[in-house]
Parts: C-alpha cells; structure tokens; sequence
C-alpha cells in the first residue's frame, strides 16, 4: 500500500464517516451486510483479552481454541472487545489475529482495550492496517466511526428492507491523565455519550419514535457493574470479587436508560470475572477470556449472543473447548440451569372457569407488620367480599389501615420457569399453589420483590395477600417468561370458578 493511501485512510479516521442520514446511508456495502437470517436469528461471538503475543509458545492452543469457537457456533459476526495484542511485535501480531479471523469468511471487528495502544501502534495505525484484512468490517461498513474510535452496525430485517437491530461498539479509552486523583482507568467521555445520543435517537426516529433492539459492546466495564456484584444478582463467574471499573461514572449507563434501545452491555478487562445479571432493565455481561497468554484460570472460549428479529430478546452462553454452558435468556433472567433442575408444579382441572379475581377486604386500626395479622380477628375484621378482574385496590374505603386477599387460578401458556413480582406499599406474599414465591411482607414503602417458580401448562391457583399500613399505598403485581418479556399479568390470565 503506497504512501498516498495511508494518508487518505487516515483524513477518513480523523474526520469520521457520518451515517446521520439514516434514509440514505445507514445500509451496510453489499459486501458486508449484517441481517437476520431466515430463521430470524443473529448470531454474535464476543472475543476478549487474547492477550496475543507473537513468540508465546500458547499460539497455538489460542489458535485451536478460537477455531472451534468459530467452526461449532458460525457466527454471523465476530466481535473483539479489546486488550487483543498486548506485545511486541505488534504488526506481526495484528496480522497473526487477522488470519485467524479472516480465513473464516465471517464479518469482525476490533474494539480497543486499555493494553492495545501500548505497543508500537496508535489506534489509527491498528485501524489501518486492520482494515485491508479479509473479512474486516471497513469504514463503509460501519456507521459513523467517530475521532474516538466509536462506532455502531446495522443489522438489517431477514428480507433486508429495514434496520432490524444495532450494535453500539465503544472506545473505553485507558488511563487518564492523573492517575492519583482520578483513579486507574479512564472512563468513557461525555462527547462519545453525545455521540451514541445523536445516533440512537436518529435511528428510533427511523423506526417509527420505537427504540431499536441493541447491544453495546467496550472493553472496560462500567461502575454499575460493581453495583450489580454488590447486589449479587448474576449468573456465573465473578472470582476477582470486583470489576476493575473506573472511579468517575460518566453517565453512560444513566443515557441508555434514557435512550431505551440497549438491552445489554458485553466488556472484557476482567479475566476471571464472567456473568450476565440485569439492572434496572439493562443487562450487564462479561464476555470470556479468549487468549491463553492473559491471566486467569477461567476456561478459554467466548461469549456468543442470538439475537431474535422483531424482539428485545436475546439468549447469551459460554462455548469453550468443552463445550455450551451458561446459557441465559434476556429479558426474563431465566437460565437453562433452572429450567432443568426446577421442579414443576401441575395444573389443577378447572369446570367452566371465568375471568376474575375472588377478593376479600379487611379493615384494623393501628399499625400492623405483616399480612398474617389480616387472619386476626381481634385485629382484622373482614368487612366485603367480591370478584374483580384483576389485582386491584378498588374495594379499598380507606386510605390507610385496611388489607386485602386474593384468590384465582393463573392459565399458563406453556411449562417453563416463570417470574413473578409484586410492587406493594405496604407489605404482600404471592402464593403459586401452596408455594410461597414473593416475600414481600412487612411494613414499608413501595418495593420490588421477585420470586421464580416452575409451571406445567394450564391452570394455577395463585393467591395474593396485601396490606396497607400508612402513608401511600401501591399494589401491582406481574409476570415473565422466556416468550413473556415483564408485564402486569393481564386479565384474560385469571380465573375463577362458581
């Protein structure tokens, strides 16, 4: 490649290719479309931390490893999220990765991590010399590469007539510029959070004002990845006990909450750490270390995510040498592990059964602590009884001291695991069939409980008890599943009989 084209290929990467006319140029180049096959699926393999290094005598392995990733899930994309060849030689080490991604027809990409400039290469030399690989996803095919070396991809409908999903790939960037009071790691800029605002309310814009269904992929994780871990609700790996994130918080978590296309973000940087779990609606997933040259005792593999057309639905597992496992479904959280070791609880048979809800309405004086105390009498004096057709607090005649049971039968569409919620101020217990699922009792404001529980097909008997202390009162109570995304349970799931 001759001197003159270095410095074209350069102007490119400084100044960007805009992709904010959505109507004209948001379609990838014929020779690198990203769509949803026939079947409507979109199969992505996350990469991270390969840690490569020309002369270590683990090539191989890596090699054999990445290979079998390759040829057992054939990917409709492959994504390198960064920290990808972290020694000297550089050059001879970015065309080694080339080879083994470009030989296998398959579209990939490189995000860069904190240890990928500290070679002899800048990022736009990495990028350059990237982009004459085989296989590699050039400027024309990607959407807006900005100075900060963001960028997103279209995947487009299985009939290729309109964008079906996106993929937000960010530069996490690497340290900033006083360590001591700033922390180790930089953090994601306000002007690439612009960026990523510009184009995602562009595309929703496109999409008739609904958000497009979305990934987001960088290297380094984010603060609210230490929150989830505080709160301990995830699935799989976390052996460093922390996420080596950065001590300022930017804001990007807060824009996609905002922005509402981004079902979940994928990072790497933390070679033991390898979970998904969700907050506030977002999913926050590690990918798995990939390269045998990094630390860590994890298995080497990757992270593959399906994606489904027309859904904000994806299911994400783990493929090693060894095999699939971890196999986890968004939006639901439930996970392969549960739905094989769960116990099912039967259906009862029903005789012409109707919609509705079978309530009974308490009222006391003083404060009380917990649902039981409605079964009190010299607490509690039961005042009405009634059908409604759904969880409801319309027999209420009073603002505070008063409680309410609930009785029907839940039709279930299919067996599965299935997650129930109750929202109450004050305190409640969701019974599915004599199992308690949702404790969420006592004496509060309004609060989110959650409690899974597996069904056979048909009808439940499910009961909800409430009550009301003082100051506010709240009473929701809902329902998901693997094909159920999280919703109030709607009226023509509950029954009753004569």
């Amino acid at each position: 490649m001759n001197k003159l084209c270095y410095i074209f290929l350069f102007v490119l990467l400084l100044f960007g290719v805009s992709c904010t006319d959505v109507s004209k140029t948001e379609s990838q180049s014929s020779s690198a479309i990203l769509k949803f096959d026939d079947k409507g699926e979109f199969k992505i393999a996350q990469f991270t931390d390969i840690h490569w290094d020309e002369s270590a005598t683990s090539n191989d392995s890596t090699r054999t490893i990445i290979k079998n990733v390759l040829e057992t899930e054939k990917p409709d994309l492959a994504i390198l999220s960064g920290d990808i060849v972290c020694y000297e030689p550089a050059e001879e080490g970015w065309l080694s990765i080339a080879k083994m991604f470009g030989e296998k027809n398959i579209p990939w990409v490189v995000l860069m991590g904190n240890h990928d400039e500290e070679q002899e290469m800048t990022r736009q030399q990495i990028d350059s010399l990237l982009e004459l690989q085989p296989n590699y996803l050039k400027l024309e095919d990607v959407c807006h590469k900005n100075e900060s070396g963001d960028f997103y991809l279209l995947v487009k409908s299985s009939d290729n007539k309109k964008n079906a999903a996106s993929i937000y790939c960010f530069n996490s960037n690497t340290y900033p510029d006083n360590t001591l009071l700033y922390g180790k790691y930089d953090w994601i800029h306000s002007d690439q959070i612009a960026w990523y605002r510009e184009h995602s309310l562009a595309l929703t814009k496109q999409n008739g004002e609904v958000p497009l269904p979305s990934l987001a992929y960088f290297h380094i994780p984010l603060p609210e990845y230490n929150t989830l871990i505080a709160k301990g609700d995830f699935y799989g790996m976390n052996r460093e006990g922390r996420a080596s994130s950065p001590d300022i918080n930017s804001g990007l978590f807060a824009s996609l909450i905002e922005m509402g296309d981004v079902m979940a973000t994928f990072v790497g940087h933390d070679h033991d750490n390898c979970f998904i779990g969700q907050m506030n609606g977002i999913g926050l997933s590690y990918g798995r270390v990939s390269g045998l040259r990094a630390y860590g005792d994890l298995e080497r593999g990757a992270r593959i995510v399906k994606l489904y057309e027309g859904k904000r639905q994806f299911d994400t597992w783990i493929r090693t040498n060894s095999g699939k496992f971890e196999m986890y479904y968004y939006p639901s959280g439930i996970t392969k592990a549960e739905e094989e070791s769960a116990k099912y609880l039967d259906p009862v048979d029903l005789t012409n059964p109707k919609q509705g809800v079978r309530y009974k309405y308490f009222e006391y004086e003083g404060k009380i602590i917990s649902v039981e105390a409605l079964t009190d009498p010299k607490i509690a004096t039961l005042k009405e009884e009634g059908i409604l057709k759904n969880f409801s607090l319309e027999p209420a005649k009073r603002k505070d001291y008063f409680g309410l049971e609930f009785e029907a039968y839940l039709k279930v569409p299919k067996d599965g695991i299935y997650n129930f919620y109750t929202y109450t101020d004050d305190g409640s217990v969701l019974y599915i069939g004599d199992q308690l699922v949702v404790d969420n009792d006592g004496s509060h404001s309004a609060k989110l409980m959650e409690g899974k529980v597996g069904l056979k097909a048909g009808y439940h008997k499910i009961r909800l008890k409430y009550f009301e202390s003082y100051m506010g009162e709240q009473i929701e109570v809902g329902i998901s599943g693997r094909d159920i995304p999280r919703t109030i349970i709607a009226d023509d799931m509950l029954y009753i009989v004569e």
